[in-house]
């Protein structure tokens, strides 16, 4: 229960942080500092996340798909947060087996379904905040 109170207090006190780097990111692109919050994340998330039949914390999950995600970039494969959920944090790339997470004593979920949540929150988090400073 504590894991999923702080995963629910970092999903809304985040997005805050990350709005102001919006607002000032220069070169990053928008897409970039969405793929960044996620990144970001599921690092502090405290989740565990299923790869390939081992569970791992959400430290190496970052890594792995900080790594994941370096490569494809570099390969011109990922262009939009959506790209980045679909093509490195949906599946292995050599096994074909969906990533899953469990946060706490939460249910288990596709690390995609995720994923999409808790990008839908952190732009709805920035319009409102984009909105106040109108």
């Amino acid at each position: 229960m504590k894991t999923l109170r702080r995963t629910l207090l970092l999903g809304m006190v985040l997005p805050f942080f990350y709005w102001s780097m919006a607002a000032h990111a220069g070169p990053l692109t928008m897409a970039q500092t969405e793929i960044n919050y996620l990144l970001d994340f599921i690092e502090i998330s405290g989740c565990e996340f299923y790869r390939n039949g081992s569970w791992f914390d959400s430290t190496q999950a970052h890594r792995h798909l900080r790594d994941k995600y370096a490569y494809l970039s570099s390969r011109n494969r990922i262009e939009t947060a959506e790209d980045f959920i679909t093509r490195a944090a949906k599946k292995s790339s050599l096994s074909g087996r969906p990533y899953q997470v469990r946060c706490g004593v939460c249910t288990t979920t596709e690390t995609s379904e995720w994923l999409h949540a808790v990008l839908a929150r952190y732009r709805t988090v920035l319009a409102r905040k984009s909105a106040v400073a109108r």
